[in-house]
C-alpha cells in the first residue's frame, strides 16, 4: 500500500502493523469466544451500552453519571425528557440500539448518515431546526471541560457547498477504496468526518456511533461488549491532541498520530473485554456467600465490610475473610485505610 489515503498521508511503521496484527488475531478467535460466552456477553453488552451512552455524551459536556443514565434508560418516558442532558442520552441510546440491531442494512451513504443524525437529535428541543441536515453556519471542533468551559481545537470545513462536496468525496472514497486495511479505512473515515464536522451539532457523538457501525459492518462484533466511548472519555486529552496534531497540517496531512490513537484504543478495550470475560468465569465458580457479597458490592460501590455483614446477616469475621479472598482473585479491590476501608468492583 502506498502512503496516500484519501486526501491525507499515512506513514506505515512497525507499530501500526503490530497494532493491526494484534487486533485481527483477537478477532479471528472471537467466534469461538462468542459461542462459549453467550449469557455472559448479554450482561456485558448491557453494561457496555450504559457506559457508551454516558461517556459519549459526557465528552461533549453532558453531566449525567453512568448510574443516572442506567436509571433513565430503564424508565424512559419521552414526555418527561425536559432537560437537554436526558434528551441527548435517550437519542444516543436509540441510535446505538438501532445500529446494534440493523447495522447490516445501514449503508454508508448521505441519506443514512443524515437519518442517523436526525434520530440522534430526535428529542433535543434546541436541535430541531437542524437535525438531519448539513450545517448552515461555520462550526469548530471544541473540547468540553468539567467546569463548563470549552476550547476550540480546530476550525472545520465551511458550511454550504464546501461541506456537501467534502462529504460526497469522503463517502465515495470509503465505498470505493479496496486496498487500505479496513481498520485504517474506518479510522480515516472518522478522522475526516470530524474534520469536516458536517452537522451544526452532534458531530462528535455521531462520529463515535459511526465508528461502532463501521466496525460491526466489517466483522468486529466484539465492539458491542465493551465501551469504545468510555475509552475515549478516559483519554480525552489524547483524543483532542491527536486530532489537533493532524489537523494542523491540513490539507494533505499525515494522519499517523490519529490512526495510532484509534487503533490503540481498540487494543485497550480488547484487553478489557478479555479481563471481563475471565472475571465472569471466576464469578460462576463463587460459593453462595461469596456470590452474595460480590453482588452487593456490584450494586453498592465503596461499601464497607460492616455494612455488608449487617445487610446480609453474615458474621463480620466471615465477611472479612471472603472479602480478602475476592481481592486475591482480582474480582474486587480494597480502597482506603483503617476504619475507612471500602470495597468496589475491580
Amino acid at each position: 500500500m502506498n502512503n496516500l489515503v484519501y486526501n491525507f498521508k499515512l506513514v506505515i511503521d512497525w507499530k501500526l502493523i503490530n497494532f493491526i496484527s494484534k487486533i485481527d488475531r483477537f478477532d479471528a478467535n472471537w467466534t469461538a469466544i462468542e459461542r462459549k460466552e453467550g449469557q455472559t456477553l448479554k450482561e456485558l453488552k448491557s453494561i457496555a451500552t450504559v457506559r457508551s451512552v454516558g461517556a459519549s455524551n459526557r465528552i461533549e459536556g453532558n453531566r449525567m453519571s453512568d448510574e443516572e443514565v442506567d436509571v433513565l434508560l430503564h424508565e424512559i418516558d419521552i414526555t418527561k425528557l425536559t432537560d437537554r442532558d436526558s434528551q441527548e442520552v435517550v437519542g444516543y441510546f436509540e441510535v446505538l440500539d438501532l445500529i446494534s440491531e440493523s447495522y447490516k442494512s445501514i449503508s454508508v451513504t448521505e441519506n443514512h448518515i443524515k437519518s442517523l443524525h436526525n434520530s440522534l437529535m430526535k428529542y433535543s428541543a434546541k436541535d430541531q431546526w437542524h437535525k438531519g441536515n448539513y450545517k448552515l453556519h461555520s462550526n469548530a471542533v471544541e473540547a468540553s471541560f468539567s467546569d463548563g468551559s470549552r476550547q476550540i481545537i480546530f476550525q472545520t470545513t465551511k458550511a454550504g457547498v464546501d461541506t456537501e462536496d467534502a462529504m460526497r468525496a469522503l463517502l465515495n472514497w470509503y465505498n470505493s477504496e479496496s486496498e487500505v486495511h479496513i481498520l485504517i479505512k474506518v479510522a480515516s473515515f472518522v478522522y475526516d468526518f470530524l474534520s469536516v464536522h458536517p452537522f451544526q451539532d452532534g458531530n462528535g457523538r455521531l462520529s463515535r456511533l459511526i465508528s461502532t457501525l463501521l466496525l460491526l459492518q466489517n466483522g468486529y462484533r466484539w465492539i458491542e461488549y465493551v465501551s469504545f466511548e468510555h475509552e475515549i472519555e478516559n483519554r480525552k486529552n489524547e483524543y483532542y491532541q491527536a486530532l489537533r496534531n493532524c489537523q494542523a497540517q491540513r490539507p494533505n496531512e499525515d494522519v499517523t498520530d490519529w490512526i495510532l490513537f484509534f487503533l490503540n484504543c481498540l487494543l485497550n478495550i480488547q484487553s478489557q473485554l478479555m479481563e471481563k470475560l475471565q472475571k465472569r468465569g471466576l464469578e460462576t465458580q463463587l460459593l453462595p456467600k461469596e456470590k452474595s457479597i460480590y453482588t452487593i458490592i456490584q450494586n453498592r460501590p465503596n461499601i464497607q465490610s460492616g455494612e455488608i455483614a449487617e445487610k446480609l446477616a453474615i458474621p463480620a469475621p466471615t465477611v472479612k475473610r471472603i472479602l480478602s479472598d475476592l481481592v486475591k482473585k482480582g474480582l474486587i479491590e480494597k480502597q482506603g485505610n483503617g476504619r475507612n476501608v471500602s470495597y468496589t468492583i475491580k
